[in-house]
């Protein structure tokens, strides 16, 4: 007897550990949200972040990033193709703020080594995946 539905291929351990690496960086990104949602609204801070109270370099960078990272986190929890493009997108956005722009943003070093920790192992995941890819067409022969 057949069965009804195709077999579906197994993943690989490769890609398993993306999905789960793809998960704990979703986390982080909605953490990243919440934290500017929260300073935006007054609730951190004392206040002090509040939206009408910034500086006009924050009043654009802060919401940006409010909405950005609760999307990409989305994304990369669903691991679409869109997602890690958002997260790239708002990681460029705080390198930005917290490196080139310092006098305005000030500098956060955690911030920076985490995107640059992410960024290499989402290198390190890609080069994996194309090793495999490649190693997976050298065990197929022409008839």
């Amino acid at each position: 007897m057949e069965p009804d539905s195709p077999t579906v291929p197994k993943r690989t351990l490769t890609q398993i550990l993306f999905v789960l690496f793809l998960r704990i960086v979703a986390m982080t990104c909605f953490w990243f949200g919440l934290q500017y949602w929260a300073m935006l609204v007054g609730y951190t801070l004392d206040g002090g972040g509040r939206f009408d109270l910034l500086s006009l370099p924050w009043q654009v960078a802060a919401p940006s990033l409010a909405v950005l990272f609760p999307v990409a986190s989305l994304g990369l929890w669903l691991a679409v193709s869109w997602g890690p493009v958002l997260y790239a997108l708002a990681a460029i956005i705080q390198f930005l703020m917290y490196n080139l722009w310092a006098d305005i943003f000030g500098a956060n070093v955690f911030v920076l080594l985490f995107h640059a920790v992410v960024a290499l192992l989402y290198l390190l995941f890609r080069i994996a995946f194309w090793l495999e890819d490649r190693r997976r067409a050298d065990q197929v022969t022409p008839p």
